[in-house]
């Protein structure tokens, strides 16, 4: 059921070609938060996150990018592509930094909170973690899924790694020993996987569900059914309401203890891909098969960013533009 009784008017941000498929914030900087988004197109598009402004576009894979994550203050970006590549950018010069050959596609990156170890997951089943500060050294390799990586994410101060897979299981990993600690299995592929902000909560989207697991010990703390097939889902920094979209276009926001449907829209014109709430909980961003990145008010109505008046439409257009990242 729709909730017409607050007009949200989420705001348009253009500039991909192709479809958006992942989403990442960074932290809360002294310049604001930044928002960076992976697309088919192969070029990640760098915005600043309370406004949707687009900063630049980093050039350099020869294919679709899987794969997004920015550190926390945005100083530095990651990219994971269906060239075999994961790169690592300075996101204030739009220089690469460095680019890590894979021998598949690489679909999910990450950074460590202090910014020493860095992670891909690829479609060779392998979770590789590189020591930043030791690239002379081979990256530690974690094996266990048997099929393609779908997400893969740090927790537990950097200690633990979460990842999700096509086997439709989701395993934790002792990053030091190397060791898989824990195994859960759905009954569908993982589609999403997020750690929350204070890293006790796990929210996972699969099939028509959206599940919220315990970081120590994968307890099940509750699963909501969506009335779609749900690909991406997130959890509100303080825990309050949820938003997830999928295959029939609408972007969802439900109370986290209650489940009660809270809104229900229509904004895109494609299924979504990806939705995440940005660091201070005032927004989410979702991306879609129809090549835009959109944001939505937390509080509707409230004045934010580029929200002056929730009744009057913004757009902002990025003119197609493709050059380096430069502020």
């Amino acid at each position: 059921m729709f909730n017409m009784s607050v007009k949200q008017v989420p705001l348009t941000c253009g500039g991909h070609t192709r479809p958006v498929v992942n989403l990442a914030f960074s932290g809360i900087s002294e310049h604001g938060y930044f928002l960076i988004s992976a697309c088919k197109d192969g070029k990640p598009m760098l915005r600043q996150g309370e406004t949707g402004d687009w900063i630049g576009t980093f050039e350099g894979h020869k294919g679709a990018v899987w794969g997004v994550a920015l550190n926390h203050d945005g100083t530095k970006a990651a990219t994971g592509a269906a060239d075999f590549s994961a790169k690592i950018w300075n996101a204030v010069t739009g220089e690469e930094i460095l680019s890590l050959q894979h021998n598949h596609i690489v679909k999910s990156v990450d950074f460590s909170s202090d910014g020493n170890y860095f992670v891909t997951g690829s479609n060779e089943k392998i979770i590789r973690v590189f020591d930043l500060n030791k690239l002379d050294e081979a990256p530690a390799t974690f094996v266990g899924h048997t099929n393609n990586l779908k997400h893969v994410t740090f927790f537990n101060n950097d200690k633990m790694l979460v990842s999700c897979s096509e086997d439709q299981t989701l395993r934790i990993w002792d990053r030091i020993s190397g060791q898989e600690v824990q195994k859960i299995n759905f009954s569908s592929c993982p589609n999403s996987l997020e750690v929350s902000q204070d890293e006790t909560t796990f929210t996972v989207a699969h099939g028509n569900s959206v599940s919220f697991l315990t970081c120590d010990g994968l307890s099940c703390l509750q699963e909501m059914k969506i009335p779609t097939k749900v690909y991406s889902a997130s959890l509100h920094p303080n825990k309050s309401v949820f938003v997830c979209g999928g295959e029939d276009l609408i972007m969802y926001k439900y109370d986290y203890i209650s489940g009660i449907e809270l809104e229900a829209y229509k904004g895109h014109f494609g299924p979504l891909h990806c939705v995440r709430f940005s660091p201070d909980g005032e927004l989410y961003a979702s991306g879609s098969e129809d090549g835009t990145v959109r944001l939505w008010q937390t509080n509707v109505g409230k004045s934010y960013g580029l929200w002056k008046c929730a009744d009057e439409p913004n757009v902002i257009f990025d003119e197609n533009q493709s050059v380096p990242v430069s502020v």
